[in-house]
């Protein structure tokens, strides 16, 4: 090649050099990925700038020998690059556990509609009736009418694992009767986004009785609200006694990690003692009616003060007439008369007499039971209940 043409074609070279001498880079992960998007772009460039330059140089160098004297040029030659060797590894197949890193976290916010519309598998009932089912659930919307598994509260979202996606929490419950049985349940997808249960926070059993409510917070926390009975079949709502317990998961299930463990002796509730003498009956009038005169004597064992001692038992069958029961103030409790009458203190105890009538036809004897009755005119239970109450057997 004579002088002109290493001139021309050098420069073609320099320039072409200066041009995609950027476009190498380093080996490592970012450049494999990059090398992997700009491959097929640097082809069909390479490919492009080898037709320009088949074309380009020979015209060029025929242009400059034509305005200068010599010999007749040479026929032109295709110069074609020889692409250099890359320094990046060639990409690799990822294998099955890195491309399932790479994924996104499944996400486990359930709505309520979608809740309603799945098919779900939950934690088994203890002792439930053979419709509270587990297995392929479709939940009902409360409120609870028949003994199958609803819905009650929630959804709350809250991230449980530490993965970095919200999971849901709802509180279901299934009737046995009067009562129901509950279970908070944390709920998420898998990776084919079909809604599972991720596990049972907490579930009524013996000894906690119900689960009213619930609330999640911020660290993966769930809150309970928990009784040790649950108001139903003659129980009053005021009276279980309810605790807030929080849980966690632990990378394999619930665990129980702050509040309460256990409801020991109710705190609001005393041991009232009765005991009865001086059963004295007389003799029946024109009527059949006897009158029944008996004393008895209450103490307050503790530990808690007794705001009004109550009175009940025969106004099933019986009249009261006077003494004591003349200063009564009757309150219904619970399709019940109860005749209400002085404070008790722990530790103090009250002697009464009360004198009533009494039917001679009457199929069993006359009984009297003293409550606890509160400020609220509410009915409390006692601590040992078979000492409440006196049968006048004398009484026939």
């Amino acid at each position: 090649m004579t002088e002109p043409e290493d001139i021309l074609v050098g420069g073609e070279f320099a320039e072409f050099r200066a041009a995609y001498t950027p476009v190498v880079h380093p080996a490592g992960t970012a450049a494999v990925r990059r090398t992997v998007r700009r491959r097929r772009r640097r082809t069909a460039v390479v490919t492009a700038t080898s037709v320009v330059l088949a074309v380009v140089v020979p015209v060029g160098a025929n242009a400059a020998l034509d305005r200068r004297p010599g010999p007749p040029p040479t026929p032109a030659q295709t110069v074609t690059p020889t692409p250099s060797e890359s320094t990046s590894p060639p990409p690799s197949t990822p294998s099955p556990s890195a491309a399932a890193s790479t994924r996104g976290v499944p996400d486990g916010r359930i709505t309520r509609s979608q809740l309603l519309a799945a098919r779900l598998d939950l934690v088994s009932w203890p002792d439930a009736p053979e419709t509270c089912v587990s297995d392929d659930v479709r939940l009902r919307a409360g409120p609870q009418d028949d003994s199958v598994p609803t819905l009650l509260a929630g959804p709350e979202y809250v991230d449980l694992d530490g993965d970095g996606a919200a999971e849901t929490v709802v509180l279901v419950a299934c009737r046995y009767g009067e009562a129901s049985g509950k279970q908070v349940l944390a709920l998420d997808r898998d990776d084919d986004g079909r809604v599972i249960t991720m596990g049972r926070v907490v579930g009524t059993r013996a000894g906690m009785g119900d689960i009213t409510e619930f609330s999640v917070r911020d660290g993966g926390e769930i809150r309970a609200h928990v009784a040790d009975v649950q108001p139903c079949c003659g129980t009053p709502e005021w009276a279980p006694q309810r605790q807030w317990r929080t849980y966690s998961w632990n990378g394999e299930r619930f665990r129980q990690v702050d509040g309460p463990t256990r409801f020991g002796t109710d705190p609001r509730l005393t041991d009232l003692t009765m005991t009865a003498r001086d059963d004295v009956a007389g003799p029946p009038d024109k009527k059949g009616i006897r009158k029944v005169t008996v004393t008895v004597t209450v103490v307050n064992r503790g530990p808690v003060s007794v705001r009004m001692l109550g009175f009940t038992g025969w106004y099933g069958y019986t009249v009261p007439t006077d003494s004591a029961l003349d200063r009564c103030r009757n309150v219904r409790l619970d399709g019940d008369i109860a005749c209400v009458l002085d404070t008790l203190s722990a530790g103090a105890s009250r002697t009464y007499t009360f004198t009533f009538d009494h039917p001679v036809t009457a199929d069993e004897p006359p009984t009297l039971r003293v409550i606890h009755v509160d400020s609220q005119q509410r009915y409390w239970n006692d601590l040992n209940r078979e000492d409440n109450e006196v049968e006048l057997t004398s009484v026939g």
